[in-house]
């Protein structure tokens, strides 16, 4: 040991030269020769011992060893300065010990004195402590990493920090402290602030904010609070001012006074019940017009109840007091009394009249009600045709969508255009499912000009013999109707967990599974995808079920304009 320390200076490793004289002896030299290799080994090179996943290692790297030592650590390996384990370690010529950082630090910063005797002390009278180095570097230190019980030498912790199941490193989104083995995971599936995009809209935002997004999206698929019909966000204010027939209104003549609100299709028989009540709040309107000194036109022009001859009668009445004098006033004195008659005729023919409408509304009401008792009937007739039609398709449906140029307009101008299928079955039994086109308008982010195509399962009539979430292979298609067939077709295969394959509650499920860039509008002008204003879209469905498997079908090419499909 003492020829050890009587040569230390002449072994530092960040080149420190020690001035020793004289010749060292072969005990000296050899031991010299140990701490060079030592010291040239990476696992206890202190330059490289700076751990990525120890957040004390990165927050001071050239101060001593921030790690717990199992047994703890012996005051004698631990520095005056910064009270850790020594890093480097370095005597000075009183014998105190220090990092090596840390006692340059205080040399430079509060004078050439020791920190723990003041005595005088400079760079130069520094050597390294290989032995102490060496035996700090041996000791045994617990992993930092929270939940591991590992325990190695303090040289072998950057090796295991590496490969530790238990490291951490924050989230570059959320910077949550998450472990590395959990990292990718959490990145895309657990983390609050990963980026996320709407299936209606592909509008991209952080996933914590998909309540908001869902609440204010213009392409969701929405409820009307008064009849309950799907529809999107966009079409809901429109719907409810000029469509919805359940919507409350205010009667027409609620200018002149009328208070009554009713449902849309109740305003015609408001109007037709209440059609006297009306007359009135129009007469006192028009007469408090009339006091406040704007004279209003007539109700109604003289007509049948008074004729022409009448107007000629009062001519002379009001000329009584004219040149002709009392002889023409004697003369014309009964015509008042033909006038009562007249009124009394007029007055019952109106009654007859009234008594005569009433009956035809009366009839009306019963013809209206017995048409529309019809209609029902042939509403529900329609329905169950078009039900029985749906499942004779047997998972492969054909839409036909005609008057296409009209969509087309109407995206150009910056409209929404979405059109639904008609629903089909998978087979029978089978699933219910339907189409749902989306042509995107100019100026839609990041799929402007594309057209949209999903699939939604829908009630149906054999839901509860089938199993849920719907699985299987779906085939999509825009059909080419020239002679070259060259179909753009897509392959996708359902996802069980998204809640778009899920049994319906509604009529038609709002949550749809497809893709929002399908195929660009302008490659419709490419080929024959548009014949006599029609397009057409054929959909190929193939449940799986635990016991069964892919029904067979015609080989898929890949995604593209090229792909071929055989032509029905």
């Amino acid at each position: 040991m003492a020829c050890f320390e009587s040569n230390k200076g002449s072994l530092e490793e960040d080149s420190y030269e020690g001035a020793v004289g004289g010749e060292l002896s072969s005990c000296a030299l050899a031991m010299m020769e140990k701490e060079r290799e030592s010291l040239l080994s990476p696992s206890e090179s202190p330059g490289t011992f700076i751990s990525s996943s120890s957040n004390s290692f990165q927050a001071a790297p050239l101060q001593g060893y921030d790690v717990e030592f199992d047994p703890p650590l012996e005051s004698k390996y631990e520095c005056p300065i910064c009270l850790m384990a020594l890093r480097n370690a370095i005597q000075t010529r009183c014998g105190h010990r220090f990092c090596k950082s840390c006692i340059e630090k205080s040399i430079r910063d509060t004078g050439q004195r020791c920190p723990v005797d003041n005595e005088m002390l400079s760079e130069d009278q520094l050597f390294p402590d290989n032995f102490a180095k060496r035996e700090i570097l041996s000791l045994t230190v617990r992993c930092p990493n929270s939940g591991c019980t590992e325990k190695m030498e303090l040289r072998h912790l950057e090796s295991h920090l590496e490969q530790c199941q238990f490291a951490t490193a924050p989230c570059s989104q959320c910077q949550q402290s998450v472990r590395k083995s959990h990292l990718e995971e959490h990145t895309t599936v657990e983390c609050q602030r990963r980026p996320v995009s709407c299936p209606d809209c592909v509008t991209s935002f952080v996933y914590e904010e998909r309540e908001l997004h869902e609440q204010q999206c213009p392409f969701a698929s929405v409820k009307c609070q008064y009849c309950e019909m799907d529809l999107i966000r966009d079409q809901m204010a429109s719907h409810c001012d000029t469509d919805c027939p359940k919507a409350p209104i205010t009667c027409n003549f609620s200018i002149f006074g009328c208070k009554e609100r009713m449902q849309r299709h109740n305003l015609a028989q408001h109007m037709q019940e209440f059609t006297q009540m009306h007359m009135r709040y129009m007469a006192e309107f028009l007469r408090g017009l009339s006091l406040n000194g704007t004279t209003p036109k007539p109700l109604w022009p003289l007509g049948p109840s008074v004729s022409t001859e009448d107007q000629g009668a009062a001519a002379p009445v009001s000329a009584c007091g004219g040149p002709r004098g009392p002889a023409s006033c004697s003369s014309n004195c009964t015509q008042p009394s033909e006038e009562m008659q007249r009124l009394r005729e007029m007055d019952g023919r109106l009654v007859k009249q009234d008594h005569q409408l009433r009956e035809l509304i009366i009839l009306k009401e019963t013809q209206a009600g017995q048409l529309a008792e019809l209609r029902r009937r042939v509403s529900m007739l329609e329905e169950t045709v078009k039900e029985l039609e749906a499942q004779q398709c047997h998972g492969i449906f054909i839409w036909r969508l005609r008057g296409f140029s009209a969509h087309l307009r109407n995206q150009e101008a910056g409209l929404p255009v979405v059109e639904h299928s008609p629903g089909f079955y998978t087979g029978r039994p089978g699933y219910k499912l339907c189409l749902r086109l989306h042509l995107q308008t100019p100026n839609a982010p990041r799929c402007s000009n594309y057209i949209s195509l999903f699939v939604h399962t829908m009630q149906g009539a054999f839901d509860g013999q089938l199993t849920w979430p719907f699985q299987g292979t779906i085939r999509l298609a825009i059909l080419d109707q020239g002679p070259e067939g060259l179909h753009h077709m897509e392959v996708m295969e359902t996802k069980p967990d998204l809640q778009a394959f899920q049994k319906p509650t509604n009529q038609r499920n709002p949550k749809g599974f497809g893709y929002v860039t399908f195929m660009h509008l302008h490659q419709l002008s490419q080929r024959a995808f548009v014949k006599d204003d029609t397009l057409l879209i054929r959909c190929e469905v193939t449940p799986r079920f635990d016991s069964t498997v892919h029904r067979e079908g015609p080989t898929v090419q890949p995604r593209g304009p090229e792909a071929s499909l055989s032509r029905d």
